[in-house]
C-alpha cells in the first residue's frame, strides 16, 4: 500500500461560528505525496464582513488586506481538485473541516467526504510527554521555524512538516506497538488508523531490527532499564572551600554569573552537613538556592557513601532539579553524580495490569487514547512515573486502573517483576547520591513501619514554607460521595458483573459449591448500602445548605466547620442516624468479604494469573472499604480535640464537590518525632521569615525546640533601582462600600493601568468571586478589545498553559488567585506590572483559621499577630516574588489594599520585602508613573 496523499490545511477566520456569520479570511493547503511536500496553495478571501479587532491582533490580517481578495466560491474551482481523493489534515481538524463544509455549502458544492486526520489527536500519542499540544508550543519544542503564527500559510506549512516528523517517528516504532495502536485507533475521532495501517504495510516489506534501547516482553515493547551503580571514589574528594575554587568549578556552566550569596549558601550548607546541626536558610530570589544546596550535598553524599534526600513541594521544582541543576552539576563535577526520584507507589504504572487492559475490547475514547499514549511512552520512559505523561482527565481515570497499588504478588505480577518501575525506582534510589522526593511521600515514609527510602542521615527540605501543611494533609482524613461511588462500583451488585460477581464465580469454581441464598443476601446488603449512602448524602446536603451561606468572596463555594455547637444543630441527628446505618452495613459486608478471601486463600496456588489478580483486587478493595469506614467513624462519631473537621462544597454541583475533611490543627509533634529527632534537616525557601524573624516558621515546624542556625541570604537583585510600589489613594476602602461599587472602581483603575502598561500585567486576588466580577467588567467594557484577558478558572487551561499564553501575546492581562501567588516564573518584559488587590489574609470564617485562632487564644496568645499576620506576610512575599525574576527585570507593583499604609501592622508587610520606593498616588498620577517607568 502506498501512503495516501495528504492535504494539510489551515484557515484563518473571523470567529468560531462556522454555522453562523463567521467566514474564512485566509486559507492554505499544503500537499504531501510519498512523504514529501510537493506544493502549497494560499489565498486571502473577502469575508464580506469586517474583521474583529481581536482577530486582527491575533493574525495581523486587516480589512485592507482582504478588500480586493476573491470570495471563497470564486476560488473553489482551484481548491476542490487539491482535495479530490486526499486525506484532509489540520491541527484541530474539526474546526477547519466545519468551515470548509460551510463555505462549500454556501458556494453550492457537495461537502468534502474524504478521510480526515487531526494532528492534535495524533501528537497526543506520538509525543505523549509534551506539556502542550498547541501548534506554537509543539513546533517550538521541535525546533521548526514558525515565523508567522496565526497566518494560514505559515501554520499549514509547519503543520505539514510536523506531520512528516510524526510519520517518521511512528515508522520507527516496533511492529508490536504499531499493531496495538492500529487496533485502538479505530476508537479515535479522526481517521488516524489509515495512517498507521499504511506504516505497518510499509514496515512489513522489511525485516524489523529493534533499537538497542528497546526490548519486547510478553508482547509489550519497552525501553530497557539499567540500574546505575554508585561510583565509590577511591580518593578523598575535597569540597571547594574557597570562592576561587567554587568559581573555577562553576565557570564551566554556560551563562555563569558569580553570585556571592550562592557561594555563602554553599558554605553554610556544607558546614551544617558536617556538624549535623539543623539549619533554616531563607534564600532570596536570584540566590541560586538549588545549586546552593546541591553542590555541598553531593560532596557530603560521596563522603558518607549514602544518599542525601532532597524534598520539594511541587512537581515543577522536582523536574527543574533533575533536568537543569543536576545536569549542570553532572557536567562540571570532577566525578560521576547519580540522582534518582522516588515517589509514592501510585505514581508508577503496573505493567501486568496494563498488559491485561490491552485485551479489553470496549474502550471509551479517553481510555483508547490513554492506552495509545502509554504504548508510545513505554518506549521512552525509564521511570514509569505518571508525572511524565500528559493524560486527559479521562486518561487519569484509566491510570487509576493500571497504577501500582500493593505488594500483592500474584502469578501475573511475578512475571513482570524484573520490569517493575517501582522496584526499579527503589533500587536506583539505593545507588543514588541525591534522592529527590516530595514532602507528602517523605512524611508518609517517615511514618511507615517499613520505610521505602534507603538509609540516610541528611534531608534538605526545599519549598519548606509548605512542609508543615504537607504533613497535616498527610495525616488528614476525608469522606466524599465520589470516592464512595468509586469504591462501591469496584465491588458492584451481582448483575453488574464486577468484583462481587467475579469472586462468587471463583468461589463456585474452586469450592465446587455456591450458596445462592447467601449470595442473594449479600446482594441485598449491597443494594441497601447503595440506597442508604444515596439517602445519607442527601441528608448531608440538606444539613449543609441549611446551616451555610455562600462565603463572602468565594462565589458558590461554601464551608461549615463541625464543632460541638454545629453537632447540636437541626438535622445533625439525621446525619448521625444515616452514618450509623452505613457503618453497620459496611461492617457486615467487610466481615463477609474477609471470610470469602480467607476461604479462597487455600486455592491461590491453583489459580491462573488473572484469577489471582482478581483476588488481589478484592483484598485491596477490602482495605479501601475499611479505611473509608474508619474515616466515617472518626469524623462523625469520634472527633479529636486537636483536629479541625469541616464540610465544604460548591452549591452548583454538590455531588461532585462535597467533602468532609478532618485535619490535625498542627503537625509539630509528628515533625519533631519522625524527622527532627532522627535526621539532620536543612529547611530552605525564598519565604521563611516575617519582618526578618524565623520565629513563626520555627514554631510551626517544631524547629524552635532544637538547637539550630537561622540565616537570611538577601536577593542579589537591585530592587531599589528596578522596582517601585504604588498604593492608589483614590480607590474606596473595600469594607466602606458595597462590593459592586468597589469592584467597579477597581476595574476602572486596572483598565487604565493596563493601557498604560500595554498589558504585561499579573493581577493577584484573594477571592475568586471578586476576580470574576472584575474580569467580567473589564471584558464587557469594550475598552480592552485589543488585549487578551486570561483568568484562572474562567478561561480554559492549567496554570502553566495560562502563563504560556500570557507570555505569547504582547497585550495580555493575567488574573489569578491562590496557586498564582507562587511558582510562576515570568522573566523579562513579559511581566512588568504586578497588582495585589488585597493583602492575602485567610478569610476569618475559614475553618482551619478559626481552629488555629482558638488554639492560640487557649494559650493566651494574640491569634492575629501569632498566626494570621505571619501567614499573610509569607503569602504576600510569595506574590511579590513574581515580579523581579532576573537581574535585568524592571517592574511596578500596585497594592490596592491601603491597610499596608494605614494599619499598625501594614509596616510588617513592607519590612518583610526588599526595600523599594513606595508612594501613594491617584489614578492620573499612577498612569503617568507607569508610562514613564516602563
Amino acid at each position: 500500500m502506498t501512503y495516501p496523499r495528504f492535504v494539510v490545511t489551515d484557515f484563518e477566520t473571523t470567529g468560531h461560528a462556522s454555522k453562523g456569520n463567521d467566514r474564512i479570511i485566509q486559507a492554505s493547503f499544503v500537499v504531501i505525496e510519498n512523504k514529501q511536500i510537493t506544493g502549497q496553495y494560499t489565498s486571502f478571501f473577502n469575508p464580506e464582513t469586517p474583521i474583529p479587532v481581536f482577530i486582527e491582533e491575533l493574525t495581523g490580517i486587516t480589512d485592507e488586506m482582504v478588500k480586493d481578495a476573491p470570495l471563497f466560491h470564486e476560488a473553489a474551482k482551484d481548491i476542490l481538485p487539491l482535495l479530490d481523493g486526499a486525506v484532509f489534515v489540520a491541527h484541530n481538524v474539526s474546526f477547519d473541516l466545519q468551515f470548509l463544509q460551510s463555505e462549500l455549502e454556501r458556494a453550492g458544492y457537495m461537502p468534502f467526504s474524504g478521510a480526515a486526520i487531526d494532528t492534535v489527536e495524533l501528537a497526543r500519542f506520538v509525543w505523549p510527554t509534551s506539556d502542550s499540544y498547541k501548534l506554537g508550543d509543539l513546533t517550538g519544542n521541535l525546533g521548526l521555524s514558525h515565523d508567522r503564527p496565526h497566518q494560514a500559510d505559515s501554520d499549514a506549512y509547519v503543520t505539514a512538516e510536523m506531520l512528516l516528523m510524526m510519520i517518521e517517528k511512528l515508522a520507527d516504532l516496533p511492529m508490536v506497538t504499531l499493531e496495538k495502536l492500529e487496533q485502538l485507533a479505530v476508537r479515535l475521532k479522526s481517521d488516524i488508523y489509515l495512517l498507521i495501517k499504511a506504516i505497518i504495510e510499509e514496515k512489513q516489506l522489511n525485516i524489523e531490527q529493534l533499537s538497542e534501547k528497546t526490548e519486547v516482553y510478553r508482547g509489550l515493547a519497552l525501553r530497557k532499564k539499567n540500574v546505575e551503580k554508585r561510583m565509590i571514589e577511591k580518593n578523598h574528594l575535597p569540597y571547594p572551600e574557597t570562592n576561587e575554587e567554587k568559581r573555577a568549578l562553576l565557570s564551566v556552566m554556560s551563562h555563569f554569573e558569580p553570585r556571592q550569596s550562592q557561594m555563602n549558601m554553599m558554605d553554610l550548607i556544607h558546614e551544617s552537613l558536617q556538624s549535623s546541626s539543623h539549619l533554616a536558610i531563607e534564600a532570596g530570589t536570584g540566590t541560586g538556592k538549588s545549586l546552593g544546596y546541591l553542590l555541598p550535598a553531593v560532596y557530603r553524599s560521596k563522603e558518607r557513601k549514602e544518599p542525601i534526600i532532597v524534598s520539594t513541594y511541587t512537581i515543577i521544582l522536582q523536574q527543574q532539579l533533575l533536568q537543569k541543576e543536576i545536569r549542570q552539576l553532572q557536567e562540571l563535577l570532577p566525578f560521576r553524580l547519580l540522582a534518582a526520584v522516588l515517589k509514592g507507589r501510585s505514581h508508577y504504572i503496573d505493567l501486568y495490569k496494563f498488559s491485561q487492559s490491552l485485551k479489553e475490547k470496549r474502550d471509551s475514547y479517553d481510555f483508547a487514547l490513554a492506552k495509545m499514549q502509554i504504548l508510545t511512552w513505554l518506549l521512552e520512559t525509564e521511570t514509569g512515573d505518571v508525572d511524565e505523561i500528559n493524560l486527559s482527565s479521562g486518561g487519569e481515570l484509566f491510570w487509576n486502573e493500571i497504577k501500582q497499588d500493593g505488594d500483592y504478588m500474584n502469578k501475573g505480577r511475578k512475571a513482570w517483576l524484573d520490569k517493575d518501575f517501582y522496584l526499579h525506582a527503589k533500587k536506583q534510589a539505593k545507588e543514588a547520591d541525591i534522592v529527590i522526593t516530595n514532602h507528602s511521600f517523605l512524611v508518609a515514609d517517615l511514618m511507615a513501619k517499613t520505610p521505602v527510602f534507603p538509609t540516610y542521615s541528611h534531608v534538605i527540605i526545599d519549598e519548606a514554607h509548605h512542609f508543615e501543611r504537607a504533613a497535616r494533609d498527610r495525616l488528614g482524613l476525608s469522606i466524599d460521595q465520589i470516592t464512595f461511588k468509586h469504591l462501591f462500583g469496584k465491588i458492584g451488585l451481582y448483575d453488574q458483573k464486577e468484583l462481587f460477581f467475579n469472586i462468587e464465580k471463583l468461589f463456585a469454581k474452586y469450592q465446587q459449591t455456591q450458596d445462592e441464598e447467601k449470595r442473594r443476601a449479600v446482594d441485598r446488603k449491597l443494594q441497601e448500602l447503595q440506597f442508604e449512602s444515596d439517602e445519607w448524602f442527601k441528608v448531608l446536603q440538606m444539613f449543609f445548605e441549611q446551616h451555610t451561606k455562600k462565603r463572602a468572596g468565594n462565589w458558590h463555594r461554601r464551608q461549615l466547620r463541625l464543632t460541638t455547637e454545629t453537632r447540636n444543630l437541626l438535622y445533625w441527628d439525621h446525619v448521625e442516624y444515616g452514618a450509623e446505618r452505613i457503618d453497620s452495613l459496611l461492617q457486615e459486608l467487610v466481615v463477609w468479604m474477609k471470610q470469602q478471601l480467607e476461604k479462597m486463600g487455600k486455592f491461590r496456588e491453583q489459580m491462573a494469573a488473572a484469577e489471582q489478580a482478581k483476588m488481589d483486587g478484592f483484598k485491596e478493595t477490602i482495605e479501601e472499604w475499611q479505611a473509608y469506614q474508619l474515616a466515617l467513624e472518626k469524623i462523625i462519631f469520634r472527633p479529636e480535640d486537636d483536629e479541625v473537621i469541616w464540610m465544604e462544597g460548591d452549591s452548583r454541583s454538590f455531588a461532585n464537590t462535597f467533602v468532609i475533611k478532618a485535619h490535625p490543627i498542627e503537625a509539630v509533634k509528628l515533625i519533631k518525632e519522625t524527622i527532627l529527632d532522627k535526621k539532620h534537616v536543612i529547611f530552605t525557601s525564598a519565604t521563611l521569615t516575617v519582618n526578618g524573624s524565623f520565629r513563626f516558621f520555627a514554631e510551626e515546624s517544631g524547629l524552635s525546640a532544637f538547637d539550630h542556625k537561622e540565616v537570611i541570604l538577601p536577593s542579589p537583585f537591585d530592587f531599589k533601582q528596578n522596582c517601585r510600589m504604588i498604593i492608589p489613594n483614590d480607590v474606596p476602602e473595600v469594607k466602606s462600600v458595597h462590593q459592586e461599587e468597589y469592584v467597579e472602581s477597581l476595574a476602572n483603575h486596572l483598565t487604565a493601568v493596563a493601557e498604560a502598561a500595554k498589558g504585561r500585567m499579573l493581577v493577584l486576588f484573594t477571592s475568586f468571586d471578586m476576580m470574576k466580577k472584575t474580569y467580567d467588567l473589564m471584558k464587557d467594557s469594550g475598552l480592552l478589545d485589543e488585549y487578551i484577558l486570561l483568568a484562572q478558572g474562567i478561561t480554559n487551561g492549567s496554570r502553566a498553559r495560562l502563563t504560556r499564553n500570557f507570555q505569547r501575546f504582547d497585550k495580555a492581562i493575567l488574573f489569578g488567585t491562590n496557586s498564582f501567588w507562587e511558582g510562576i516564573d515570568i522573566r523579562g518584559e513579559d511581566l512588568s506590572c504586578l497588582v495585589i488587590v488585597r493583602l492575602p489574609f485567610a478569610p476569618p470564617d475559614d475553618p482551619f483559621t478559626q481552629a488555629k485562632n482558638e488554639q492560640f487564644a487557649q494559650k493566651g496568645k494574640n491569634a492575629f499577630s501569632a498566626y494570621s499576620l505571619p501567614q499573610a506576610v509569607l503569602r504576600f512575599k510569595q506574590g511579590f516574588g513574581r515580579l523581579i525574576r532576573s537581574s535585568t527585570d524592571r517592574g511596578i507593583i500596585i497594592v490596592f489594599d491601603r491597610r499596608i499604609q494605614t494599619s499598625a501592622y501594614g509596616k510588617t508587610f513592607l519590612q518583610s520585602i526588599p526595600p523599594i520606593p513606595v508612594e501613594e498616588a491617584a489614578l492620573d498620577e499612577t498612569i503617568s508613573i507607569v508610562e514613564n517607568w516602563l
